[in-house]
């Protein structure tokens, strides 16, 4: 039941803020993405940085993470690193991160309890620290655009686990605009709408027209 006397205009703590967060990339890697099949690989590339991106604008800690890079997978996601060029790379044995000691003690060094995660491949290297991570009290977010699987299947499968586990699935513009929320918010307004332009195909390019035909400050 709703008490009407109690309801005032305040954010849900259910949302993604940027004091509350931690964004969590696993295994952007090129072999794991020859095998990616449940999506185009070029918007699942798009989508990874545009989460990046978000994570950058608002200052939100990131933690990212490689397996067998030296030995099979090759380096991480060169556009990936160029967002986050000073950030150490955690590389890994273990196909679940979070038997990973170095991955699981960054996360906890972030003191955030919401995690964003996006991987590859959805159906392993997502569902395994996800479920970890759920098992020991965190919320998590699975960002699934900037995931992929080996078949839509595969994907399609992962995300119901997970979904069913705790986990919330989300989309990259919908983590950028959430940790926005407000286009009063100028220090970040610009930051934003540039992401916008440069990553999220159509609505960037609504964006653009906006700010041509209405004026600089059009909102997004």
């Amino acid at each position: 039941m709703v008490d009407i006397s109690e309801v005032t205009a305040v954010p849900s703590p259910d949302l993604l803020t940027p004091d509350n967060c931690a964004v969590l990339f696993v295994d952007h890697q090129p072999q794991m993405f020859f095998a990616a099949a449940s999506d185009d690989r070029t918007a699942v590339i798009n989508s990874t940085v545009g989460l990046a991106k978000a994570a950058k604008v608002f200052d939100v800690p990131v933690v990212l993470s490689t397996v067998a890079a030296e030995s099979f997978s090759g380096p991480i996601l060169p556009q990936l690193a160029a967002v986050f060029p000073d950030r150490k790379i955690i590389d890994r044995t273990s196909m679940n991160a979070w038997e990973d000691v170095p991955f699981v003690e960054a996360v906890k060094a972030t003191g955030r309890k919401k995690l964003v995660i996006a991987g590859l491949w959805t159906e392993v290297c997502v569902v395994l620290p996800t479920l970890s991570a759920l098992s020991q009290g965190y919320e998590v977010y699975v960002v699934t655009d900037a995931s992929a699987g080996v078949s839509p299947r595969a994907h399609e499968h992962a995300i119901q686990r997970m979904v069913q586990a705790g986990a919330i699935p989300v989309t990259w513009v919908q983590v950028l605009l959430e940790l926005q929320r407000d286009w009063a918010r100028t220090e970040t307004y610009v930051p934003v709408t540039e992401v916008v332009k440069e990553h999220a195909g159509a609505y960037g390019l609504g964006v653009v027209y906006a700010q041509a035909v209405i004026g600089a400050h059009a909102a997004g």
